[in-house]
């Protein structure tokens, strides 16, 4: 974790890339804390905020692309294994965050995978039961790319609007703060959409 830590310290184009890889698979890197940093201090003009958002999602693609293949040639039995290990827990692993994410994707199917990373806690793990459904992998990285794609655009955007009205020593703080409203109002957003496909599902069974 000290590792991480002096990575977040030295935010560049490689380090956004590895911290987003790992953010994909199993280890605990919030990204909030990667790509809204990265994208306030490209408001000062240390970084380009369209190459920390290409950066941070390529990463998430890979990250992402090892979970699927992992699981899919693993199998359940050694993913399940692998979350309640001690190495898995020292991840924040465990059997019910994999359950959620297989009845997340159960429940939404392939396109799961895209409004899966707009979700905490899914959000790197949805790749996981997309492998163990030997999902169509160019889909699978499709679907993958808009949403990591989409989620990092909107952290850049704090980052950015943050630069004009945050002192850097209060960042962190408020990336928390703003990350908390940020992701309540997207889950409200995804929980109307579901909801208007279901109903609209419902009423075309009754015709």
């Amino acid at each position: 974790m000290n590792i991480i830590s002096s990575f977040l310290n030295n935010l560049n184009y490689p380090t956004i890339f590895f911290l987003m890889l790992l953010e994909s698979t199993v280890v605990p890197v919030p990204s909030e804390f990667v790509v809204a940093p990265a994208a306030y201090h490209a408001a000062g003009g240390a970084l380009n905020v369209f190459l920390v958002i290409l950066y941070a999602t390529l990463g998430a693609d890979v990250g992402a692309s090892i979970n699927y293949f992992v699981a899919r040639y693993v199998g359940r039995p050694v993913v399940y294994r692998f979350a309640n290990s001690r190495l898995g827990h020292l991840c924040l692993l465990n059997q019910q965050k994999v359950e959620s994410s297989e009845q997340y994707f159960d429940k939404h199917g392939v396109v799961a995978t895209l409004t899966g990373r707009f979700i905490p806690v899914i959000r790197h793990l949805i790749s996981i039961p997309a492998g163990l459904a030997r999902m169509d992998y160019m889909k699978f990285l499709l679907y993958t790319t808009i949403g990591a794609g989409g989620w990092h655009s909107i952290l850049a955007l704090m980052g950015w609007y943050m630069h004009a009205v945050v002192p850097e020593d209060q960042l962190t703080d408020k990336i928390s703060e703003y990350a908390e409203y940020i992701k309540i109002a997207i889950i409200g957003i995804l929980l109307l959409v579901v909801g208007y496909f279901v109903l609209k599902s419902l009423l075309k069974r009754k015709k």
